[in-house]
């Protein structure tokens, strides 16, 4: 079995842009707008603090698959693409994260 990326999961996210939304609950975020597809990035996102803080593994795991796929159809709705996301990252890499966090400012 190949390793599954986040770029492998952008590309599904990407080619089900096209598809019916009948058949295709990525199409049916993507056209129910920006305003649900965030409610349902929150949505998991609590719940994978809430399973951390129980110390569930399990639970933590499927909900951060949740997490990754929410956010990924989110930077899809936004026309952001994972790489400038990635880039980002690597941009921050050479700095310390508290030098980093304090070039942000407030």
């Amino acid at each position: 079995m190949s390793e599954f990326r986040l770029e492998d999961l952008a590309a599904i996210i990407r080619e089900r842009t096209a598809s019916n939304g009948e058949k295709s609950y990525t199409r049916s975020l993507l056209d129910a707008g920006m305003g649900r597809i965030a409610k349902k990035f929150g949505e998991e996102s609590v719940e994978a603090v809430i399973a951390a803080m129980q110390g569930d593994r399990g639970a933590l795991i499927s909900e951060s698959a949740d997490v990754f796929y929410h956010l990924l159809v989110m930077l899809q709705a936004a026309d952001i693409a994972l790489p400038d996301v990635m880039e980002e990252l690597r941009r921050r890499t050479f700095k310390s994260g508290i030098e980093e966090k304090m070039s942000r400012g407030s």
